[in-house]
C-alpha cells in the first residue's frame, strides 16, 4: 500500500480556491482544531491517497470504513481487497462492505442500521466519500450531523460523472482539479465548498494526472475538515448551465480513427492510457497504443493511417481527413506481446513504411474452380 499511495505526484500546481472560486478564510473558524469524526468510503488507489491524508491528519478521527466488497482482479483473477481496505486494515481500522444501501431488500436495510447506529454510537461528524462506486441515498446522505463530503476529481460543475479525469484530457481541457462537494441526491449536484486547480500539460496522460489529482484531492478534504462550519457557510451552489458528463468508458472508446486529427489522436492515447488504452489494427489484429505524440511535420499523398516512417526515435503515421498531419507513436504493443519502445520495433522490423493501419484484412482470393476433366 505504501507504493500506491507514493504514487502520485504533487507536479507543478496552485491552490486556486482563495482567488477564483472563494474567499480565503482568515480567521481560525470556531470549531478549527476540534477533533472531526469521520467514516470514509472509497475503494481504488485515489481513495486511498485520501483515506491516508486524513489519518496523517492530527485533528481527524477515522472511525470506520466502507469499502466495495473483495473481487477477482488480476490476469489470475485471485478475489482481492481494494487499495482502502488494504490501508485501513493495515491501521486496525473497522471496515464494512456492504453491497449497496437499498431500503427494498434485507441487505440495503441492514446497511442503513448498522451505518446509523455507528453515526450514533461514534458521534460521526461527517462522512468522505471518494470513488466509492456504490449509491448512497439521501436517507444516507443525512446520517452523519454534517452530512457527507465528497471528494471530486474535476471543476464541477464541468465533468459530472464517472470518468471526469480521462474525459478532460480527451476533451483538451487546459486546466483540472478537485472539487469538495457537499453531497445531494443528484449525480454530483451537491454545493460546492472547496476547489483545487492544476494545469493540465501537454505530456499529462489519466495516469499521471489521476496521481496528482489523488494528492490534491487529499490535501483538500484536509482543509475543508480543519474549517468544515466555515467552509459548509460559505457553500455555493453550481451553474446548471456550465454542465457537461464525463460519461463512463468502455473499450470502443479506444480504437482509433486515423481520420481524426493529430492533436485529437494524441489525446485519445494520453487520456485512455491505463485503461481502456488507445488501439488500433494491423492486417486484422489489434495493436494498443501506450504513448503518441503530435508531430510537427506536414505530408502529402499519403492514406491516413499509413505508415511513413518507422524510426528509432518514433514512428510516424498520417493521420486527418486528408491524411496531410502526423501522428508520432512512441510505445504500442502487438498482439501477444509485451509494450515496445519505436526503437525496439524499428530494430525488430515489426513495421515497414506503406503498411495501414486501422485497415480491414486483406481477404485471400477465392479458389479459382477448375473444369472438370
Amino acid at each position: 500500500m505504501g507504493r500506491i499511495l507514493a504514487r502520485f505526484r504533487a507536479g507543478n500546481t496552485h491552490n486556486m480556491a482563495a482567488d477564483r472560486f472563494y474567499r480565503k478564510i482568515a480567521a481560525k473558524s470556531p470549531g478549527q482544531g476540534t477533533i472531526v469524526n469521520v467514516i470514509f468510503a472509497g475503494t481504488p488507489a485515489f481513495a486511498a491517497v485520501a483515506l491516508q491524508a486524513l489519518l496523517d491528519d492530527p485533528n481527524v478521527r477515522v472511525r470506520a470504513v466502507y469499502t466495495q466488497p473483495d473481487r477477482p482482479a488480476g490476469r489470475g483473477q485471485k478475489v482481492t481487497a481494494s487499495p482502502v481496505k488494504q490501508l485501513a486494515t493495515s491501521c486496525q481500522i473497522p471496515v464494512l462492505q456492504p453491497l449497496h444501501f437499498r431500503k427494498d431488500t434485507p441487505e440495503g436495510e441492514s446497511a442503513r442500521a448498522e451505518l446509523a447506529q455507528l453515526c450514533q454510537s461514534q458521534a460521526i461528524d461527517v462522512m468522505v466519500v471518494a470513488a466509492y462506486g456504490l449509491i448512497l441515498p439521501q436517507a444516507v446522505l443525512d446520517m452523519p450531523a454534517r452530512g457527507c463530503l465528497n471528494i471530486h476529481a474535476s471543476l464541477l460543475p464541468r465533468w459530472r460523472g464517472a470518468a471526469p479525469i480521462q474525459r478532460a484530457i480527451l476533451a483538451g481541457d487546459t486546466e483540472t482539479g478537485i472539487t469538495i462537494m457537499q453531497m445531494a441526491k443528484g449525480l454530483d449536484t451537491g454545493d460546492m465548498l472547496y476547489k483545487v486547480v492544476t494545469p493540465i500539460a501537454n505530456d499529462d496522460t489519466a495516469q499521471t494526472l489521476h496521481d496528482r489529482l489523488a494528492g490534491l484531492g487529499g490535501q483538500a478534504i484536509v482543509t475543508v475538515l480543519n474549517e468544515l462550519e466555515s467552509y459548509q457557510q460559505q457553500a455555493q451552489p453550481q451553474g446548471e448551465s456550465l454542465t457537461t458528463y464525463a460519461h463512463k468508458l468502455d473499450k470502443a472508446a479506444g480504437q482509433i480513427d486515423w481520420q481524426h486529427n493529430a492533436d485529437a489522436i494524441s489525446r485519445q492515447v494520453r487520456g485512455l492510457a491505463g485503461w481502456p488504452v488507445a488501439f488500433t489494427t494491423l492486417d486484422g489484429t489489434t495493436v494498443r497504443i501506450h504513448a503518441a505524440r503530435t508531430g510537427q511535420q506536414a505530408v502529402t499523398g499519403k492514406t491516413a493511417g499509413e505508415i511513413i516512417v518507422v524510426g528509432k526515435q518514433a514512428i510516424a503515421v498520417a493521420c486527418g481527413e486528408q491524411g496531410q498531419q502526423v501522428l508520432e507513436i512512441l510505445n504500442m504493443q502487438f498482439t501477444g506481446g509485451k509494450a515496445l519502445t519505436a526503437e525496439q520495433i524499428a530494430a525488430g522490423n515489426k513495421l515497414q513504411p506503406g503498411q495501414i493501419l486501422g485497415a480491414p484484412p486483406v481477404q485471400p482470393a477465392p479458389p479459382i474452380n477448375q473444369p472438370a476433366g
